[in-house]
């Protein structure tokens, strides 16, 4: 008997966890045409930091010969990381404001009242925002390595920079989904966006950390954004090794996993409420 019924929960469990992964796939899909199918909001988080870019070259490419200032081939290879992240940040604001309006129109409580895993929910959601982030650092790169942004770590660095900008999609989005199930409201998300802009203009996106003194090297050394950047610029920067390697893709991973587990937290607090 008790064989049998470990066998018929083994089963059981093989079944639920089945079931949670085509949950999970299916929203996954949804959210992810979601974004193709509205490029006002694709268009957005990628024009705006290519116009960064290049705006950011014209105005500051003299200053990689500042003591301090790593060496480089141009300013676009030293801005290309910061290029990356930020448009995987603005990416990413718009996937959990989407949350946020299935909360409001009534969709998030009709999965609830179907035999739907909870976390596929989550997990669903953020699976648009991570595809969304790889192909953008896919696109930054392909975009900015004709006008001097090379990737010291070739085509092998490309690809872990693409791992890297679906990590850091993933972080901050789930940051940002733990406002949308805290709030219910896309407006506060969509209020989190000039947080982030400050956020990041107090990192080290746009110049080494090296070069900065007093206050702001303090807070740009505590900003978490500096590290996601750092991160990504040491393949841009030093070519490929372990050690670049690993910060890239290490430092959002461990981001990300903080970030799941607030999530996580709220929306269990959410479904305690409901």
């Amino acid at each position: 008997m008790t064989s049998t019924a470990t066998l018929v929960n083994d089963v059981s469990a093989q079944r639920s966890s089945s079931a949670a992964i085509r949950q999970t796939l299916a929203l996954a899909k949804r959210s992810t045409l979601e974004l193709f199918r509205q490029p006002a909001l694709v268009v957005p988080s990628i024009v705006f930091p290519l116009f960064f870019s290049f705006l950011g070259n014209s105005s500051f490419g003299k200053t990689t010969s500042l003591p301090g200032f790593p060496k480089v081939n141009s300013y676009l290879q030293f801005q290309l990381a910061g290029t990356i992240t930020q448009g995987v940040l603005f990416g990413s604001v718009t996937g959990a404001a989407a949350l946020a309006t299935d909360i409001e129109n009534g969709f998030f409580d009709r999965l609830l009242a179907s035999p739907t895993s909870r976390l596929s929910i989550l997990f669903g959601r953020l699976a648009g925002s991570v595809l969304f982030g790889a192909l953008e650092t896919a696109v930054f790169v392909l975009v900015l390595l004709p006008f001097g942004a090379d990737v010291s770590a070739g085509v092998p660095g490309i690809i872990a920079m693409i791992i890297s900008g679906a990590l850091i999609a993933l972080a901050v989005g789930a940051l940002m989904s733990s406002v949308a199930l805290k709030t219910g409201s896309s407006e506060a998300v969509q209020g989190t966006f000039p947080l982030l802009f400050i956020l990041l203009f107090f990192s080290s996106a746009f110049f080494p950390r090296e070069t900065m003194s007093g206050v702001y090297k303090t807070v740009a050394g505590l900003n978490p954004i500096s590290h996601l950047v750092e991160g990504l610029r040491a393949l841009s920067l030093e070519g490929f090794s372990v050690s670049a390697t690993a910060r890239a893709i290490l430092v959002p991973m461990a981001i990300a996993i903080v970030a799941l587990y607030i999530a996580s937290r709220q929306l269990h607090a959410r479904l305690r409420a409901n």
